[in-house]
């Protein structure tokens, strides 16, 4: 039987909560389903379910606050059988405030789905009475999105020892073969300079996968997807960071359609939890902002962060002659635990190589 848990959706994430289920004991779901949707500090997601089987039992109850981890529900595999009645049901986190309690769950009257013992139902059981107030809800609607970013960049600076590389693109050859492309296109159509940034960045990472991973138990996890986590601003405040997700597998119009659906959803909070989790890498652009460089913060447990800051007109010199050309900066953070300057000035000169031919992008 395997369990489908409450998932993390970044560092310092501490709990979550079940706002809806779309499950209920005896559906049949497949990996990739839609179960449930759940409310955190940062976002609301659709949570997706990672296995092929038949529900038996949802252990959390809509509206109660569990921390990372927490079984939410159990699942029969397929080929498993339903295991022998009778069987006192109660969720891991119930189980164990029972022990730390010194209640006997067979005492215990449940009140989750199908007379399921919950954590409540445990604290009543050894008060005697309801449980105390809960936390006072805050008056700033932001401020737990805000806490859990605050949360998550104070780890980074604490752990991991970033490096900073920058470089000077020449963006002519890309923005002329933007525009030809463009002319080609319905309007709806048409693409950003963003996609074809985010696609160098995916085949540059092939080149230097080490970049392309995380940092775990003191070692690297290269990883063979390429996700691309790109930040988003959200209109009432905040920014997230969502995966494109197997970017390397996606052409400049599958990529732009990605994004603006990506967008779409992120600002509606109607994300998955893949594009939560699965990041690999994060993308930052503040040049429609007029930043000319960024210098970004790694998001644990990613190993690295490119920064692309406006493309703006600037003398440049080519073949012995001097001119005015469109010139980005890109910058990238690594974590000095997983590469160095040498393999991230690596990135970087891949990056601007694959620039310099749009057309093969």
């Amino acid at each position: 039987m395997s369990e489908f848990r409450m998932p993390s959706l970044g560092a310092d994430m501490e709990w979550g909560k079940v706002t809806q289920w779309k499950i209920k004991a005896g559906d049949r779901v497949r990996r990739g389903d839609i179960v449930a949707e759940i409310e955190t500090e940062k976002a609301d997601i659709d949570a997706e379910i990672f296995t092929n089987g038949v529900v038996h039992e949802l252990l959390v109850q809509p509206g109660l606050r569990v921390p990372v981890g927490t079984v939410l529900a159990t699942i029969l595999e397929d080929g498993e059988e339903t295991p022998t009645a009778g069987r006192i049901r109660i969720s891991p986190l119930a189980r164990t405030a029972a022990t730390a309690l010194g209640v006997d769950i067979s005492t215990v009257h449940g009140t989750g789905p199908e007379g399921s013992i919950t954590r409540i139902d445990v604290e009543r059981a050894a008060a005697g009475k309801l449980p105390g107030k809960k936390p006072p809800a805050t008056t700033d609607e932001h401020a737990g999105m805000r806490h859990a970013i605050a949360a998550a960049m104070a780890r980074s600076n604490r752990e991991i020892p970033h490096y900073y590389l920058e470089k000077h693109i020449d963006m002519g050859n890309a923005l002329d073969w933007l525009r030809t492309e463009n002319l080609k296109r319905p309007v709806k159509d048409r693409l950003l300079p963003a996609v074809l940034l985010i696609r160098a960045v995916a085949r540059a990472l092939k080149d230097v996968p080490e970049l392309n991973g995380h940092w775990i138990d003191d070692h690297l996890d290269v990883k063979q997807a390429i996700n691309i986590g790109f930040a988003i601003a959200l209109r009432q405040g905040g920014l997230m960071t969502p995966a494109i997700l197997n970017a390397d597998q996606k052409n400049p119009g599958e990529l732009m359609a990605t994004l603006s659906d990506l967008i779409l959803r992120t600002r509606e909070g109607r994300l998955r939890t893949s594009e939560m989790t699965d990041g690999t890498i994060t993308v930052t652009s503040l040049g429609d902002l007029g930043v000319d460089t960024v210098y970004g913060v790694i998001y644990p447990p990613q190993v690295a962060l490119v920064g692309f800051g406006r493309i703006q007109d600037r003398p440049w010199a080519c073949g012995g002659m001097l001119g005015i050309r469109p010139i980005l900066t890109a910058t990238l953070a690594g974590d000095h635990r997983a590469t160095d300057g040498r393999r991230g000035a690596q990135f970087l000169e891949a990056l601007n190589r694959y620039l310099q031919e749009p057309e093969k992008l």
